[in-house]
């Protein structure tokens, strides 16, 4: 499985920015899809992540800001952000895990400023 992040950017405090993931392959048997970000000097955490049955995860602090969806016809996933801050800020990574596998994107870089 390969991945290709994109649709970072540099955005306003409050702006809104959609990251898209695209794989290589079908992700329809994939059970777990999500997106990571590792902002300057910190650890890789989990932002959000939709399993194949469609059920969904976030990072309590991003609740209400940020919505994970998943397109297994078109085999991508994507991360709706909004009111985004500039805590925000970070590389933002799309992960695939299936089997006890885990597939990483290269990450798209996300800034949040005025």
């Amino acid at each position: 499985v390969q991945l290709q992040a994109s649709g970072g950017g540099v955005v306003q405090p409050g702006g809104s920015l959609r990251l898209s993931c695209a794989s290589s392959g079908s992700i329809f048997g994939i059970s777990v899809m999500g997106w990571y970000r590792q902002a300057p000097g910190k650890q890789r955490e989990l932002v959000a992540y939709v399993t194949s049955g469609g059920s969904t995860n976030y990072k309590d602090s991003l609740k209400g800001r940020f919505t994970i969806s998943r397109d297994n016809a078109k085999n991508t996933v994507s991360l709706q952000m909004n009111s985004l801050e500039p805590e925000d800020t970070a590389v933002y990574y799309c992960n695939a895990r299936n089997m006890g596998r885990d597939y990483w994107g290269q990450g798209t870089l996300v800034t949040v400023s005025s």
